[in-house]
C-alpha cells in the first residue's frame, strides 16, 4: 500500500473538541478505521474505570468482567487474553497454535503475510504458507492443496489455518464457508485461527451473533478486534477451543503484550461488547461504505473491483484523478500497478462525509 499525505489542517484549534458543530470535518479520512476517533462510551468507561487501586496483570474486577461478557459471546469454554495491539494478538495466537517447526495457512493477501513485518516470522518463528485468494478467501480445496507432507522432515510442518474476518480485500466468510474451511483443517489435523480485527464487521454484515461466526463455525482461537471498531487501543486473544492452545499466558508476557494495568484495556472491551456497541459501530461503518460505493458506482470511469460486503470499497481509478482526490481526502493506494484504491469508512463516518467524497471524486473525474 502506498502511505497517504499528511491530514489537512483542522478547522480549529487542535485542543477543540469533536462535539456538534466542531468536528474536524478537513481531517476526515477514508485511509484507515485505524485513523477513526474513540467512541464516546468507550471514554467514559475509561473514566469510570479509573478510581482507586486494582491488582494488577488481570487479576482485577473489570478483567473478570470481560470474561463473563466474552463467555455470553462465545460459549462457556471461551478464555479471553487482553493484548495492546492486533499484530500482538496475531503473534500470541499462533505461537499457542503451533511449534517452532510449523508452518501457517493462510491467503496470500492475508494481514499476518503482508502488513506485520514479519512478525510470525521473526517473534514466532513461523513459516507462512500463502494460497492465491484474489476475493481475500481462502478455500477447502486451498487448504487440503497446502496441508501435505505432514510428516516430512526436511520441510515446515502445516499447523494452523488462518483465515481473516472480514478479509483485507473487504470481503466475508459465510459460516457455512468458514465451517467447511475449518473442517478441511480439522480432518487433517490443523486447527483454525481468525483474525477478526473487523469480525465485528462481518457479523454485522452477515446479521449473525459472533459465535455463529467462529465457535459454532469451528474456530479455535480468535484475534478478536477493537481498535478498528470504536477503541482507544485493545484486543483480545478469544480461545474458543483451549485443546488447540497452550501457554497463553506464558507467551502474552514473552510477547511483551501483558499489560500490568488490564482493566484500562479490559474496560474499553467490555464497553463494546457488553451491549451492542460492537455491532452497533460496525453495522454504521458498513452502511457507509455501502453508501460510498453506490455514489461511486455511478461516476463514470470508476470501476468497483471488490464486493462490498464490510466497511471497505476498492475501486480503480485513472492516477491522476485519485493523486487529486487523495489531496482533499487521503486514503490508500492498494495496488499501484492495477491504479486500485481502498477507501475505508468507521463507526464515526458521516453520510455528509460520504457525500463530500463522492462529489469531489464525480468533479475530479469530470473535470
Amino acid at each position: 500500500m502506498t502511505n497517504p499525505p499528511a491530514e489537512p489542517p483542522t478547522n480549529g484549534p487542535p485542543s477543540a473538541p469533536h462535539g456538534d458543530g466542531a468536528r474536524r470535518t478537513a481531517g476526515r479520512t477514508f485511509a484507515s478505521d485505524n485513523q477513526a476517533s474513540v467512541h464516546p462510551d468507550v471514554l467514559a468507561a475509561l473514566a469510570a474505570c479509573n478510581d482507586g487501586h486494582q491488582p494488577a496483570y488481570g487479576d482485577d474486577d473489570v478483567t473478570a468482567r470481560l470474561r463473563e461478557v466474552v463467555r455470553r459471546h462465545f460459549g462457556d469454554r471461551a478464555e479471553v487474553y487482553p493484548v495492546f495491539n492486533g499484530t500482538g494478538a496475531n503473534v500470541v495466537s499462533l505461537q499457542a497454535m503451533s511449534e517452532r517447526w510449523s508452518s501457517v495457512i493462510c491467503a496470500d493477501s492475508a494481514h499476518i503475510n503482508t502488513d506485520e513485518c514479519g512478525a510470525a516470522e521473526k517473534v514466532a518463528g513461523l513459516k507462512l504458507v500463502t494460497a492465491p485468494a484474489p476475493d481475500g478467501k481462502l478455500t477447502p480445496a486451498r487448504v487440503e492443496e497446502l496441508a501435505t507432507g505432514l510428516d516430512n522432515v526436511q520441510r515446515r510442518r502445516p499447523a494452523v489455518v488462518s483465515i481473516t474476518q472480514s478479509t483485507e480485500l473487504g470481503t466475508v466468510y459465510t459460516a457455512a464457508e468458514t465451517a467447511a474451511i475449518a473442517a478441511a483443517a480439522h480432518e487433517r489435523g490443523l486447527s483454525v485461527h481468525m483474525d477478526g480485527a473487523r469480525i465485528a464487521n462481518a457479523a454485522a454484515s452477515l446479521g449473525l451473533p459472533l459465535r455463529a461466526l467462529t465457535t459454532d463455525a469451528g474456530v479455535d482461537v480468535l484475534s478478536f478486534g477493537g481498535t478498528k471498531n470504536g477503541l482507544l487501543l485493545g484486543e483480545a486473544v478469544v480461545v474458543l477451543n483451549p485443546d488447540a492452545a497452550r501457554g497463553l499466558a506464558y507467551l502474552r508476557k514473552s510477547s511483551m503484550q501483558l499489560a500490568s494495568k488490564m482493566r484500562y484495556v479490559s474496560a474499553q472491551l467490555v464497553a463494546l461488547l457488553d451491549g451492542d456497541l460492537w455491532l452497533r459501530n460496525a453495522a454504521h461503518a458498513n452502511a457507509m461504505a455501502a453508501r460510498l460505493a453506490g455514489a461511486a458506482r455511478a461516476v463514470p470511469g470508476v470501476e468497483i473491483t471488490q464486493a462490498v460486503e464490510a466497511n471497505a470499497v476498492f475501486a480503480v481509478l485513472p492516477k491522476d484523478a485519485a493523486e487529486r482526490l487523495r489531496k482533499r481526502f487521503p486514503f490508500y493506494t492498494w495496488d499501484e500497478r492495477a491504479g486500485e484504491v481502498r477507501w475505508v469508512c468507521s463507526f464515526d463516518t458521516a453520510e455528509a462525509d460520504v457525500d463530500a467524497f463522492a462529489a469531489a471524486l464525480a468533479g475530479e473525474m469530470t473535470g
